[in-house]
């Protein structure tokens, strides 16, 4: 019987590469153009690969006998996850693999930049004995700010605390109790950035973080506060960032991530004094990279064997008979996740409720949960969060998970209700299969709608009075927003009531705004 034959077009831990030599034909050929990936990917069962191959839809679609694609790291923005999704290809990724480096390499930047470190052995080694022009400070005493309480944050915060460093974060789907637990008092963003000694960054590069620290947080801070971002390129304004360390507001920078990578020789950010830069290093250790290959190629090598991946991006690593009976609704269950994961905008969520009701509550619905629990957070952690860590993700972040089955009919055969608890507030979205429509919403915080979830969407919560929908409408229309459709739930006239619309066009800035001023 011939070999499966599996591609790697990165350099990998030569550990990972001999675990799958024991079972299939390895091929390593790095530095190929999409063009040679399109021409031979069709030989292969499996695609190995690092940051640097691109593998774009063009590359998938030309992958005729491709099951599984394996990356060896964190972030999978190097593929094109729908189209591997619509191939049936499963993408499978380490999550927590350098998790260790990369919390050390920020330590190692802080520590560089409070007893400056490079300033001095560039002195040194220029035959200068310099003393008093290095002095450093003590990290005892001082306060340092994660921004961003993932399993690295929670890792720097731990070393922090270990040097006498009292710490404060921000993270706003972290709850209060939970960070109290981990030592760690929660304040809003402006806040923490006020009250920081040490800022380090350790969120991921999203449209709401995307230049999220510019010149006007930066005037927020203290004087004389340190920065350190080794987590993306992009959430700083590099220009902003170095005319802060220049005018002595930010007494010292350290950066291993650049909004363009690589580096252009003539970014803002290099050769400035009292920043240090290093590029993009920070899970760069023997371990890391050992720890990601062997663990991306233990999967490959299950999912090729039949059997299972422990952390699939895109496709729920379960057994067939648990999921099978339930797949139908899976689409459902991870759409209301991401409907009531946008409801909340920026509260942290305290408690999570399942609710089946219908025939739904005959079945393991443990897939379902997955799939509602990966919606909800998946807008906090993007790429990271998927069927299999989406659960472990949850609890993390102190979150209480509670699963009810009803049998009650009601009006619908099987509904999915999920009820989600913040600090603030109370929120419920429900939905259901309806045989000609599909995928239908029918609750919004107890308002009954028949909203189909597809394409951009304004939920709007009103008092029921004339002359709020030809507001909206107006509002609307003369920004050029073409309404698709639109559903009013009620329950009283005159009472409290939604809007759902589904609208043709994004919002543009500051038109939300508008529409919030609506009485």
């Amino acid at each position: 019987m011939m070999k499966m034959k599996v591609l790697v077009s990165d350099k990998l831990s030569s550990k990972g590469i001999d675990i799958l030599k024991e079972s299939f034909q390895v091929d390593l050929k790095t530095g190929l153009t999409e063009a040679e990936l399109v021409s031979i990917i069709s030989d292969y069962d499996a695609l190995l690969v690092r940051s640097e191959t691109k593998v774009t839809s063009k590359i998938i679609e030309a992958a005729d006998k491709l099951k599984i694609i394996g990356r060896a790291g964190v972030g999978v923005d190097n593929i094109d996850i729908p189209a591997a999704t619509k191939k049936g290809i499963i993408v499978v990724n380490s999550p927590e693999g350098n998790t260790i480096a990369a919390a050390e390499h920020s330590f190692a930047m802080l520590m560089a930049l409070t007893r400056n470190i490079p300033w001095a052995h560039n002195s040194l080694q220029n035959g200068e004995w310099k003393r008093t022009q290095f002095t450093g400070i003590e990290l005892f005493g001082k306060t340092l700010a994660v921004v961003g309480l993932g399993k690295i944050g929670k890792r720097l915060a731990h070393y922090a605390m270990a040097m006498g460093m009292d710490v404060i974060g921000y993270d706003p789907y972290i709850n209060e109790e939970y960070a109290k637990q981990l030592g760690i008092t929660l304040y809003p963003l402006d806040e923490v950035l006020a009250k920081a000694n040490y800022i380090s960054f350790h969120i991921p590069k999203t449209k709401e973080t995307q230049n999220i620290i510019d010149a006007k947080k930066f005037s927020i801070m203290r004087d004389g506060v340190y920065i350190i971002n080794c987590a993306r390129g992009g959430i700083i304004v590099e220009k902003d960032l170095r005319e802060a360390v220049e005018s002595g507001k930010v007494r010292g920078a350290a950066v291993d991530v650049f909004e363009e990578e690589p580096v252009n020789p003539n970014n803002v950010l290099l050769g400035v004094k009292n920043i240090i830069t290093t590029p993009h290093i920070g899970a760069s250790t023997a371990e890391a990279q050992e720890n990601v290959a062997i663990d991306v190629a233990q999967q490959v090598r299950s999912v090729l064997n039949g059997g299972e991946a422990s952390a699939a991006v895109n496709i729920p690593s379960l057994r067939k008979d648990i999921l099978d009976p339930v797949k139908p609704y899976m689409t459902l269950a991870e759409i209301i996740g991401k409907f009531m994961g946008q409801l909340l905008v920026d509260e942290p969520i305290e408690g999570v409720e399942l609710e089946y009701n219908g025939e739904l509550a005959q079945k393991n619905v443990a897939p379902l949960n997955l799939a509602i629990l990966k919606g909800l957070l998946i807008h906090l952690e993007k790429a990271v969060v998927n069927f299999v860590n989406a659960e472990i993700i949850a609890k993390d972040r102190g979150i209480k998970i509670k699963e009810t089955k009803l049998e009650l009919q009601e009006d619908y055969k099987n509904l999915i209700t999920l009820k989600v608890t913040s600090k603030v507030n109370k929120y419920e979205v429900s939905g259901a299969i309806f045989q000609d429509i599909g995928n239908v919403i029918v609750n919004i915080n107890k308002f009954k709608v028949n909203v189909i979830p597809e394409g951009i969407m304004l939920v709007v919560p009103n008092n029921d009075k004339p002359g709020i929908i030809g507001k909206i409408g107006t509002l609307l229309g003369e920004n050029k927003i073409n309404i698709a459709s639109m559903q009013v739930g009620r329950k009283i006239v005159r009472g409290d009531a939604v809007m759902a619309l589904s609208i043709d066009d994004p919002l543009p800035d500051g038109i939300l705004e508008e529409i919030k001023k609506v009485d």
